[in-house]
């Protein structure tokens, strides 16, 4: 089995486009897979995030379709024929892109939908007629209610990302989907994990796939770093910044559980002086795209994200992923921090763990990859400054400095711009202000101890007074009398 693409039967205009982005050798899905897409069967497929996918199943579709390739016009000449489902909005976007730069030399036509976006764009670009459509399942269906889009001459089927398509709840919208289509189809299912549900979903759909592993499910990147600190939730921030100032790290994933802590997390570190951005659900699509933008150009250099990021987002050279908050699904881990260490390249992967329930996902987590983690304290340096040590009284001395801890920080604060310094470079301390002599003395009970005052003398009886602001009651005749009593 060949492993360069200089030696893969592609057409000349693919093989061009694979020379302009640089492809020379094939990673292991794409030396498996190509050929067997090629060859017209079902495959389904498992391998590493990072490993090449997209290529994977995009060269052999394009090769096969180029049997199709006219540049007419109209329409009714550009049917749908390979439709790609893909979890994200984010990833359907990133896999258009490529797909595009693989069809750059042909007449094929392609374009992607999803939602969050106006409809009316995507829609003026299915009626000019597209052969590849990328897309998510939500707005996918909704252009099928529309009629925008028509997948009866559909040829090759691509589930992207499986087991997260189901994860988020799109198994009934890919139902929908599939029964649009016809029978007679390539259908290719891609996925990270081979869970029991989707090779339940593979043997409905699916017709004697080949099935190609090309890692074991759940691995993680040999050249990837991976530390677990044991840090509070107040000290997570501190944390983080010491690390990437001790590590020098330019770029990094910073990995939350939701959305709401996600802007709150970005907006704290903004505020601390780091160029940060965010990347959750609740921003809208543009937004979205523009901060993944930024990121990729170097313009951002922390990307705090919820999971939506986690899969399949192909950023070149970034260093370091840091999980803030430790994943719910230990899955979800092995995908965090598959957006570093890509391709082969080297990565850090931290985590912070603080607390009883974080312990128990670490255990989770642990059980997952088969490796045993060691849950690391953090030593920050501001608590030790540099050649001074703590006398225990809140207050900090030269280390190795003779005398009484209590009269090393006795004087008053110098003032900004009035340090003196005596020799060695040391500040030189102002003599200690002088003491009371009263405050010095032990405590010395008194010799006869008086009576409380309530106890001084005892109770005894007094007559009512009447107090002076209490005025007495005037006394006023009566208009009526009463009645005397009825004697019989």
């Amino acid at each position: 089995m060949t492993s360069s693409f200089s030696n893969l039967s592609l057409a000349e205009p693919l093989a061009r486009a694979v020379a302009d982005m640089g492809y020379e050798t094939m990673t292991p899905i794409q030396a498996q897979a190509i050929p067997v897409v090629l060859a017209g069967q079902d495959v389904m497929g498992a391998a590493q995030t990072g490993t090449g996918k997209t290529a994977a199943f995009s060269l052999p579709l394009l090769q096969r379709m180029l049997k199709h390739e006219n540049s007419s016009t109209s329409p009714a000449r550009h049917p749908v024929r390979a439709l790609v489902l893909l979890p994200t909005r984010e990833l359907a976007d990133q896999v258009a892109q490529q797909v595009k730069m693989y069809a750059k030399y042909t007449n094929l036509r392609s374009t992607v939908v999803f939602g969050g976006i106006d409809m009316k764009p995507q829609t003026l670009e299915l009626k000019k007629g597209v052969e590849v459509l990328v897309a998510t399942p939500g707005r996918l269906l909704d252009h099928i209610e529309a009629k925008n889009a028509v997948l009866n001459q559909v040829e090759y089927v691509v589930l992207d990302e499986a087991d997260r398509m189901l994860d988020i709840g799109f198994l009934p919208d890919l139902q929908r989907i599939l029964s649009y289509l016809p029978k007679q189809r390539t259908t290719l299912l891609f996925s990270a994990t081979f869970s029991p549900e989707i090779k339940r979903l593979a043997s409905s759909y699916l017709q004697n796939p080949v099935t190609i592993e090309v890692a074991r499910p759940n691995e993680t990147a040999s050249t990837v770093e991976q530390h677990f600190y044991s840090v509070s939730d107040d000290d997570k921030r501190r944390a983080l910044k010491q690390i990437l100032r001790q590590r020098g790290l330019k770029q990094a994933f910073v990995f939350v559980n939701s959305k709401l802590g996600c802007a709150r997390l970005a907006r704290s570190l903004e505020r601390e002086g780091l160029n940060t951005t965010a990347l959750h659900g609740d921003k809208s699509q543009d937004e979205r795209l523009k901060a993944l933008a930024a990121f990729k150009a170097g313009e951002v250099d922390l990307l705090v994200a919820t999971d939506v990021a986690a899969r399949g987002l192909d950023i070149k050279d970034v260093p370091a992923v840091f999980n803030f908050d430790i994943p719910f699904n230990a899955e979800d881990y092995v995908h965090r921090i598959g957006r570093t260490g890509r391709a082969g390249a080297s990565g850090l992967a931290v985590s912070f763990a603080s607390g009883g329930n974080d312990v128990r996902l670490v255990a989770d987590i642990e059980k997952l990859i088969k490796k045993k983690i060691e849950l690391e304290p953090v030593e920050f340096d501001e608590d030790r400054p540099r050649g001074r040590i703590n006398d225990g009284r809140r207050h900090w001395r030269d280390e190795g400095e003779a005398g009484d801890a209590r009269d090393v920080l006795d004087q008053p604060r110098e003032r900004s711009g009035e340090a003196r310094f005596g020799r060695g470079g040391r500040p030189h301390r102002a003599p200690a202000a002088p003491r009371d002599p009263f405050f010095e003395k032990p405590y010395e009970a008194p010799e006869r101890e008086a009576a409380p005052s309530w106890e001084a003398t005892p109770k005894t009886a007094s007559s009512r007074a009447i107090s002076s602001n209490i005025k007495s009651k005037r006394k006023v005749a009566a208009l009526f009398k009463a009645a005397a009593p009825a004697t019989s």
